[in-house]
């Protein structure tokens, strides 16, 4: 917690880290917890990365992956006070969306509550057992003025499909299959809910070429967004 207030304040610098914003909310508080929303690909900051290493969430993981784990993804979510705009609402999606690596069943997540998480600050929404279905297509909410960048959601989502809602203690952690069809609320508190995240997969996996899949829309998206931040001219998502 400490060391996200000072990545906030700019007093740590933290190389290949996306630092994500509420720039509407940058003239009001200016660089503090109160504008950042997510510091994604931690990996380069010591502390936070001590996350990945943790005994008591490798003993877990090691169930899943093997004994070679990678730290393939990270992040700390810190899910602001949202309003009707419903700005950081997460639409319920799958994962492996996301990941251009295969086996699907050698990767985890391991997601933290960094404080209590309910249904009043958003707490992850779950759909049990379908961690057992196929990668569905994924894209942007249609939903006017609520589409946050790459929070991709199911293009066909089963509205009838039981729902849970994790309540978590501080410091609880739920690890689950990166085809499980979940997502979060918008937190309708004053305070922040602060979660600490990593997927984690075997080292054995492979890397599959997303062209003609329903991945290949969003490798455009991220080598757009390489591009732009790294001023990279020639780059595969590999």
């Amino acid at each position: 917690r400490q060391e996200f207030v000072r990545i906030c304040k700019k007093e740590v610098n933290l190389p290949g880290a996306m630092i994500m914003k509420d720039e509407s909310l940058r003239s009001q508080y200016g660089q503090s917890e109160k504008v950042i929303n997510k510091v994604q690909d931690f990996q380069e900051d010591k502390e936070l990365f001590r996350y990945c290493t943790l005994p008591e969430i490798l003993k877990y993981v090691e169930c899943f992956t093997g004994p070679n784990i990678m730290a393939m993804h990270t992040m700390l979510i810190n899910k602001l006070p949202d309003s009707d705009i419903q700005t950081f609402l997460h639409p319920m999606h799958q994962d492996l969306h996301y990941f251009p690596f295969r086996p699907a069943d050698r990767i985890v997540c391991s997601w933290t509550a960094m404080e209590r998480a309910n249904q009043d600050n958003g707490c992850l929404v779950v759909q049990p057992g379908t961690h057992k279905e196929p990668l569905k297509p994924h894209s942007y909410p249609k939903w006017e003025g609520k589409a946050n960048k790459l929070f991709h959601g199911l293009v066909d989502e089963d509205e009838k499909s039981p729902r849970v809602h994790v309540v978590m203690e501080k410091g609880d952690t739920v690890f689950f299959h990166p085809l499980l069809i979940h997502g979060s609320g918008i937190n309708k508190t004053s305070g922040f809910r602060k979660s600490i995240s990593c997927h984690f997969a075997s080292s054995e996996c492979y890397y599959i070429d997303v062209k003609n899949t329903t991945q290949e829309h969003l490798e455009k998206e991220v080598l757009d967004i390489v591009h732009k931040k790294y001023n990279m001219t020639s780059v595969e998502l590999r």
